[in-house]
Parts: structure tokens; C-alpha cells; sequence
């Protein structure tokens, strides 16, 4: 694109260009065609359908330096609905969300319609704040069959998550009447809504961050950190002490970080849990709530990404009696959920199998799961030396953090017990150094170490709205793909679109994996001081696919994209 182009497209036009969203031409047209029906550019371009709503949020934030917020995760309460008619919104084409003092902050799809702001700051009297909101779900608000009642139709709870039905001591309980503040927030239904809709929307964690003037609720959604919500300041500390009830929690104690746990009833049949840690900051106390869903337990290897040779090879490995198999990667690459689906496999009446995790996330049954205490002495370490005094067959060790850990399993591992474990590492290759780093005499990694699988997670394109796209063939080859496929035509490259079942173009996540069996060879060369370097090599000489090369896989599969790859494989 010229640099004449740059100047006189419209910043969120050249941002939507830079993203790949928007092609020049289209987007030069598409102004043209705006411009003489005299109509806003960015509804133009939604009306047209091409943007996707979400992806527009995305860059009306980014170009205009707002926050934006996702409709489906605010409850918006009688009072705001009753400030100002449904058809008055309709035209000024915005919703009111919620307020803070005299603060009213409403959602809007296209900036253009901020010149209405004035108008509703005469009409309620108010001073408006302005957040972004995606196009679709705004008008369905505004326009929906009930008409005012869209507007209110905010997350549902069944009366199953209502909060009698959790189980807490009554003197730690404020009554609801209290709970129902200044603001017009009942913060019982809220906490029960937010972790309700959280489920629902196969959400990993949830982040409450209090600020000096703002209190910012976020998702992480594959992988990735979305505001959700901004309710009432004035809400911050009663929202954190009904957490820590339900947690078990001291609510009086607020200058040190606690652990918690919430067992939070779904349906009649369904529980999961939330891991709730809370931390100290400047303005207050951030709590971020970990959904612990027992249902991933039950995913099988072939749901995980596995290429047939991979999935052959764990397979393989964890079917021998003793010895160790190893998963690393860093902090949320899905290490555990890995290490369970083996477990699963191998969970049957014959064998006795116990964890030691710093927490058990995963709860299953006929499995001895323990959580280590360091408190009180409960190390990793202790436990490996109880576990061996159990007539264990499989021992599976969260972490391996220390030489007194890793010799305790590779003890364990030489002796007729199954160990799985994980580290900390980059590649399958770095995992052996580190062993010897940590002091684990070589000679013993060398005979106890059968497999490690390192791991990412990339998120998986959308099956509904993905779409192809052109990428120069000098980049593919510099991204590792091979000029035969590229020459060939044959080769398809997807790319996120958005689309009302996805989050940006993307659904789920998938795997990446570098599964690499420790061969004779390269057991010799730890032995003999081999490095990381030396070891990547030989798993190259044996067909040891890398990360890079998995991933690459994967996008020629059209499960994920470019970006994705360059975002979890990138050195």
C-alpha cells in the first residue's frame, strides 16, 4: 500500500489494511461508495458485511483508544433501561450499559454516532462515557422482538446457581438486601451470572481487576485476555468478599494472597470447580478464578492434536511398566490436560495409580490425587517417598522442581513404576539438559527417560467463517514450507474472519506437538555430555517432527493459521 494511501484513508480503514482484515481496494471502494450514499464509513462497512462486527470492535478500539466490551456478559439492569426510551436509542444508535456515580457508560458500534452523546447527556442528565460494542449484538439489543425487554435480556442463570444452593457459613454471609447496593446490583446474582456465563462460553480463567476509578471483569478465551465487563466501581469490595465466601476465604483478611476453591452447581447433575486466588494490588484485591472442569478429563488422545506417528509413539510409551515420560512446555500450554488423557487411558481396576499436584486440577476417579502442602511438608519430594511405600504402579508428579523431586522419580522410574511428570522447557531436546543441569546423573536420565512430548496451544480457526487467503510464496518459504507444495497449487492458507460463533475467527484450541522417543543414540549422547543442539539434531535425523514443523502441519490442515503459528512457535 503507498504512503498516499495512508494519508487519506481514515485511521481505522488503514488499521483494518495493516491487520489483513481489509484489502486497499476494497477499502478505497467501499469509502468511495460511503461517502456518496452520505452515510458513517464504519456501518457502511458492517452493513456490507466486509468486516466482521467483532473484528471492527477490535480496531474502532484500538484506532479511537476505546475500551470494548462484549454485550453478552452485561447484565443491564432495570434502572439504566428506565433512563431514556428504547426508541429514542434506536436513533441515536447506542445502549446505556451500566453506571458509576454520575457516570453512564454506553456501548456503541461506530463512532460516528458519539456526535449523540450530547443528546443523552440532556436526556438523562448524565455524563455519557463511551465503549465499544460489536454491531451485531447492539442492533439485536436495540431491535429485538420484545423491544425494551432486548434490552435487558442480558446472562441467564438457572435457579439451580442461585446462591442458597451453596453450602457456606451463614455469619460469613452479608443479606441479599445489603448485597443489593447504591448501584442497583444484587452482587449474589452478578458472582452466580459471572461464573455461570464464564461455563457457557468455555472460558479458562477469570480476572476481576479493581482500579482507582474502574472495575474491570476479563476472559481469557483461548488463550487470550478479553474485557468483559466494567461494573460499578462501588461494587469492588462486596463483589470480592462474596468471592472469598463462596471460596472459603477470610473476607476480613485482605493483605495477603489466598487460595481458594469454589464448587459451583451447574445443573442438577453438573459441578465444576473454580481455583480462586486472590492478590493485594494499590486499589483493592485482584481475584482471578480458574474453571477446573472435570469433563477434560475425558478427552481422549485422539482429540488433542496427535499426528498418527505422535499419538503411536505416547501410546507406545505409556504402555510399558516402568520408565519415564516426560510433557513440557510453559505455564497454560495444556501440559496437564495431556498428562491426564494418558491417565485416563491407563485408569483401570488393575492398576493403583496416585498424583501429587500443587493443585489437583483434574478430579477423577480411581485415581489417588494429592495436593502437596509445602506448609506443612508435604513436598513433592515426601510424597514420591510415601506414593513408593503404596505399592504403586503409575505416579504421576505435577512438576518436577528440584534435584530432590527428580531423583526421587528417576528412582522410582528405575524400579518398576510408571512416572509422568512435567517440566519447564522450550523443546523435548532442552528437557534432557536441564535434567543434567538440575544434577540427575546422566547415566540415569539415559536409562529412565522413554518419551517427552513438548506442547503449545494454538487456537483453532473457526470451521463456520474461515477463509482462504493469499500469502507470497518467498514468505511461505521463509516460514519452513516446502517450494514443491507451494508450486504445486494445491496448498491452501486459511485465515480468521469472525463470525457470531467464534471469538475473532476462532474456536477452541489445538495441540502442537514435538513427541520425541529417546533412542539408543541419543541416550548414548547424553551420556556422553550431548547438548540440546546435538540432541535436535539427531531427533531430525530420526523424523522427530519440531514445534515449528507441527505447527506448520497444522496450518496446512486449515486447523489454524499463520499468525497463530508465528504466535506460539516464534523463538
Amino acid at each position: 500500500m503507498s504512503e498516499t494511501a495512508e494519508l487519506i484513508l481514515p485511521g481505522v480503514l488503514t488499521t483494518l489494511i495493516k491487520e489483513d482484515k481489509l484489502s486497499s481496494d476494497v477499502a478505497s471502494k467501499a469509502m468511495a461508495e460511503a461517502t456518496a450514499r452520505n452515510k458513517p464509513l464504519v456501518t457502511h462497512l458492517l452493513q456490507k458485511e466486509l468486516v466482521s462486527p467483532y473484528c471492527m470492535a477490535m480496531a474502532c478500539g484500538r484506532e479511537y483508544g476505546m475500551s470494548v466490551i462484549d454485550l453478552d456478559a452485561i447484565n443491564i439492569t432495570p434502572e439504566i433501561t428506565e433512563l431514556i426510551s428504547i426508541d429514542s436509542l434506536k436513533k441515536m444508535n447506542m445502549i446505556p450499559l451500566f453506571s458509576v456515580a454520575n457516570a453512564l457508560f454506553v456501548g456503541v458500534a461506530d463512532p460516528h454516532h458519539l456526535e449523540n452523546l450530547s443528546d443523552l447527556k440532556f436526556a438523562t442528565e448524565m455524563v455519557p462515557e463511551a465503549v465499544v460494542v460489536e454491531y451485531d449484538k447492539l442492533q439485536s439489543m436495540l431491535h429485538g422482538s420484545n423491544g425494551t425487554d432486548s434490552v435487558t435480556s442480558g446472562m441467564s442463570i438457572s435457579s439451580a446457581t442461585e446462591a442458597q444452593d451453596l453450602v457456606v457459613e451463614t455469619h460469613d454471609l452479608e443479606s441479599k438486601e445489603e448485597e443489593a447496593d447504591d448501584h442497583g446490583v444484587d452482587v449474589t446474582h452478578f458472582v452466580n451470572e459471572l461464573l455461570s456465563h464464564a461455563i457457557s462460553k468455555g472460558v479458562s480463567d477469570i480476572h476481576v481487576e479493581p482500579y482507582e476509578k474502574i472495575l474491570r471483569v476479563r476472559y481469557r478465551i483461548d488463550g487470550i485476555l478479553q474485557v468483559v465487563s466494567m461494573p460499578p466501581k462501588g461494587i469492588a469490595r462486596k463483589l470480592t468478599s462474596r468471592i472469598k465466601v463462596m471460596s472459603r476465604l477470610n473476607s476480613s483478611e485482605r493483605r495477603i494472597p489466598q487460595d481458594g476453591r469454589i464448587h459451583f452447581q451447574v445443573s442438577d447433575e453438573k459441578y465444576v470447580d473454580f481455583r480462586v486466588n486472590t492478590l493485594p494490588t494499590l486499589y483493592g484485591e485482584k481475584i482471578v478464578m480458574r474453571i477446573l472442569d472435570s469433563d477434560t478429563a475425558a478427552l481422549g488422545i485422539e482429540n488433542l492434536g496427535f499426528d498418527p506417528k505422535q499419538k503411536e509413539d505416547l501410546l507406545s510409551a505409556i504402555a510399558k511398566p516402568d520408565g519415564m515420560v516426560l510433557v513440557t512446555g510453559p505455564t497454560g500450554s495444556g501440559k496437564t490436560v495431556s498428562l491426564y488423557a494418558c491417565l485416563n487411558i491407563l485408569n483401570t481396576s488393575e492398576k493403583n495409580i496416585s498424583t501429587a499436584e500443587d493443585p489437583a486440577e483434574i478430579q477423577v476417579p480411581g485415581i489417588n490425587q494429592v495436593n502437596v502442602n509445602e506448609k506443612v511438608g508435604l513436598t513433592f519430594a515426601a510424597t514420591l517417598r510415601a506414593f513408593l511405600r503404596q505399592d504403586p504402579d503409575i505416579i504421576m508428579v505435577g512438576e518436577i522442581r528440584d534435584l530432590q523431586t527428580a531423583e526421587i522419580s528417576v528412582k522410582a522410574a528405575q524400579t518398576g513404576h510408571l512416572v509422568l511428570s512435567t517440566l519447564h522447557t522450550n523443546s523435548a531436546p532442552e528437557t534432557l539438559t536441564r535434567l543434567v543441569n538440575m544434577g540427575v546423573p546422566p547415566f540415569n536420565i539415559a536409562s529412565s527417560v522413554h518419551l517427552i512430548v513438548a506442547q503449545r496451544l494454538a487456537r483453532r480457526l473457526c470451521k463456520t467463517c474461515k477463509q482462504t487467503t493469499e500469502i507470497p510464496s518467498e514468505s511461505l518459504l521463509q516460514l519452513g514450507f516446502k517450494k514443491e507444495e507451494i508450486d504445486s497449487g494445491t496448498l491452501k492458507i486459511y485465515e480468521p474472519k469472525g463470525c457470531g460463533d467464534c471469538s475473532g475467527g476462532y474456536k477452541g484450541r489445538v495441540g502442537i506437538y514435538q513427541v520425541m522417543p529417546i533412542s539408543e543414540v541419543m541416550a548414548k549422547m547424553v551420556m556422553e555430555g550431548g547438548n540440546a543442539i546435538d540432541l535436535a539434531e539427531q531427533a531430525k535425523k530420526e523424523n522427530v517432527n519440531d514445534l515449528r514443523q507441527s505447527g506448520i502441519d497444522k496450518v496446512r490442515q486449515g486447523v489454524t493459521s499463520l499468525a497463530e503459528l508465528e504466535r506460539v512457535t516464534k523463538d
